[in-house]
């Protein structure tokens, strides 16, 4: 949490630096923004960008590196903007990723709903065009959607969630509020506090309308889809892309299943609150983070520790514990003798 902290600083004085990258081009007659050398394959996946040396510092050292950091974003922000798409699923509104030639869009789980659903999808063009929803992992709050429209799309490279690192740069890329017409994708850069196999936290900001679009690293890849604004609009949860890659088949077969994340990470209204994330694939309920002064927290719930009962009721899979949890009231409480954990 020290970095997350140390970051907002810095990620303001980016963010304005951001802001006059259009009055910085309008003055350099040169024209050396790096978006005239982006280059799209055969098959429309656009290449991706090698990354400065400037991204390996723990902080920037002086302008000349904010304005190498400010180029590259703004090539990474043009590369990968085709890619990046608005959803709307009845009245709700979201964003997701396409990944695929073909058409498959990451999105939150929570965005996409239940399977086979209509998708309006909004292109960074303007262009609107229909899909559907697909699966759905409740547990993670993964989701896919497919566009039905016949053609070949952009699309960007899943990357490797599990060779994130904490303090590793990303860019964070959305519709907050929703698709505007006219406005191309909204890019956030920040950096990454926390990583597991259940979910990745950044200092990206994001709003409402953000949830299921990308987070990249900064070769333009899919690192993971946003998921939930934390405490701060500062301070958000990211699912790790390869849990998509993990459960792809069920996900493009159109299943739904696992528990409510929300009734483990954050207060619900008129539901449980345990303030677990629960690693969701593992072969037991291994908690994978504990919500600061939560209940999990006050019963000295750690990450790492596997769930064993719950309110007197033996668990061996997240389901079973997603099953106590949602039975459980606002005010309800559980003895300690009838809660159970034990360290790895």
């Amino acid at each position: 949490m020290k970095a997350l902290r140390r970051s907002f600083p810095l990620q303001l004085t980016l963010t304005l630096l951001l802001a006059l990258a259009s009055v910085t081009a309008a003055q350099d007659s040169k024209k050396t923004d790096k978006t005239e050398k982006i280059e799209k394959s055969d098959t429309g996946l656009v290449k991706e960008l090698p990354v400065p040396a400037v991204f390996d510092k723990a902080m920037p050292e002086g302008p000349a590196d904010l304005r190498e950091i400010q180029a590259h974003v703004t090539a990474l922000a043009e590369k990968v903007k085709s890619a990046t798409v608005g959803l709307r699923i009845g009245a709700a509104a979201g964003s997701g990723v396409i990944v695929s030639e073909d058409g498959y869009v990451l999105t939150a789980g929570h965005v996409s709903g239940e399977p086979d659903r209509p998708v309006e999808i909004f292109m960074h063009d303007g262009r609107r065009l229909k899909g559907k929803t697909l699966g759905n992992n409740k547990a993670i709050d993964s989701g896919m959607i497919q566009i039905t429209d016949k053609g070949k799309w952009s699309w960007v490279e899943m990357g490797q969630s599990s060779k994130v690192k904490v303090g590793q740069w990303c860019l964070a890329v959305g519709h907050p509020g929703g698709y505007r017409p006219g406005r191309a994708p909204v890019v956030r850069l920040g950096r990454v506090s926390t990583v597991n196999s259940s979910l990745i936290r950044t200092d990206n900001t994001l709003v409402g309308g953000d949830s299921g679009g990308p987070l990249f690293d900064m070769q333009g890849k899919v690192i993971g889809i946003h998921s939930r604004i934390g405490p701060s609009i500062a301070d958000n949860v990211h699912v790790p892309v390869d849990t998509y890659r993990e459960t792809w088949d069920r996900l493009v077969k159109g299943e739904a299943w696992g528990g409510f994340f929300d009734r483990f990470t954050r207060p619900t209204a008129g539901s449980g609150y345990l303030g677990v994330q629960v690693e969701p694939e593992s072969k037991n309920c291994r908690v994978s983070e504990v919500t600061e002064d939560s209940p999990a927290a006050k019963a000295g719930l750690k990450s790492g520790d596997v769930i064993t009962r719950f309110d007197g009721k033996v668990i061996g899979t997240f389901d079973e514990l997603a099953r106590q949890v949602a039975r459980k009231k606002v005010g309800d409480r559980s003895r300690s003798r009838h809660f159970g954990a034990k360290r790895r």
